[in-house]
C-alpha cells in the first residue's frame, strides 16, 4: 500500500496523526527497539527514522548531538536497514527514513532504494537534495515505490511549492518556522497564513514538524495540518528520563 493511501486511511476517525522522529543507534540500537515500541503502543502513526549524518545541516544541537553519537559508536548503513527490516516487521504503520543525500550517494541510489523496499520503508525525506538534482533519485523512487517527501518551508514563494509539489509522493513536510529542528515555533497568525499556503499548493497531506513540542501545540494543528511531527522533545526525554518516559509523553499528546 503506497504511503499517502496509508496516511489517508490512519486519518479516518482522528483529528490529525502523530509522526515521531528517532536518530537510529542512539544511544543504541536495543534503546530504539524500545522507544518504538513504546511509541506505537501509545497511538504514533508513522515513525521517521535517520540515519545518521556526520553534518545534518537542517538539524538543531539535540538531533545534531544524537547524529555525532551515534556515529561515534560505529553505526553503519546496513545495521541501519537490518533494524528497519527487523522493526516493519513487527509494528504495522508506515515507517520512513530521514537521512542526507551524500550517505544516499556513498552507497550506491539504486541499492539503497533496493535495500530500503526490501526492509519495508515506504518513504524517504532527504533535506539536502532539490529535486531539479535529483532526476535519477526520483525515478528510483517511482520505480521501487518508496514516496520522496518533499518539503515546504516559511520562506518558499507559492510558484515553488506549486513546484515541488510535482515531484512529491506520500506527504508534504511542512516546516514551521525559518532555522533548525529543536526551537519551540510560535504557531500565530503568520504562521496560519503560511500553511494556509501550503494547503493551497497540494493535494498531498501536510504534516508540521520543526519545533512542535506539546499537546497545545498539536491542538493548534488540527484542522490545519494532516499529521504533526515530534523530534527533539522525545531524543531529550530518553536522555534526561530514561526509553520507559516516552509513552507516557507520547500518550499525554493524544
Amino acid at each position: 500500500m503506497q504511503l499517502e493511501q496509508q496516511l489517508r486511511e490512519q486519518l479516518r476517525g482522528k483529528d490529525i496523526l502523530l509522526m515521531t522522529h528517532i536518530v537510529l543507534g542512539y544511544p543504541s540500537f536495543e534503546v530504539n527497539r524500545e522507544v518504538i515500541k513504546q511509541m506505537v503502543e501509545s497511538g504514533v502513526d508513522c515513525i521517521e527514522m535517520q540515519i545518521p549524518f556526520s553534518e545534518p545541516m537542517a538539524d538543531g544541537p539535540v538531533i545534531l548531538k544524537a547524529n555525532q553519537d551515534s556515529l561515534a559508536m560505529g553505526t553503519r548503513v546496513d545495521e541501519c536497514f537490518s533494524f528497519a527490516a527487523e522493526i516493519t516487521r513487527q509494528h504495522n504503520i508506515p515507517f520512513l527514513f530521514m537521512t542526507y543525500y551524500n550517505i544516499i550517494f556513498k552507497y550506491g541510489e539504486e541499492k539503497f532504494f533496493e535495500h530500503a523496499q526490501e526492509c519495508g520503508i515506504t518513504g524517504l525525506i532527504v533535506p539536502d537534495l532539490p529535486p531539479e538534482m535529483g532526476t535519477s533519485f526520483l525515478a528510483l523512487a517511482k520505480s521501487y515505490q518508496i514516496a520522496p517527501i518533499l518539503i515546504f518551508t516559511p520562506t518558499s514563494t507559492d510558484k515553488r511549492m506549486r513546484e515541488l509539489e510535482k515531484y512529491g509522493n506520500g506527504f508534504i513536510y511542512c516546516v514551521a518556522r525559518r532555522g533548525v529542528t529543536g526551537k519551540k515555533s510560535s504557531l500565530d497568525q503568520e504562521f496560519n497564513a503560511y500553511l494556509q499556503r501550503c494547503k493551497n499548493s497540494t493535494k498531498l497531506p501536510l504534516a508540521v514538524g520543526f519545533g512542535i513540542q506539546s499537546k497545545e501545540d498539536i491542538e493548534r494543528l488540527k484542522g490545519k495540518a494532516d499529521m504533526a511531527v515530534i523530534g527533539s522533545r522525545t531524543i531529550q526525554l530518553v536522555e534526561a528520563e530514561g526509553a520507559e518516559a516516552v509513552g507516557q509523553f507520547i500518550a499525554s499528546l493524544r
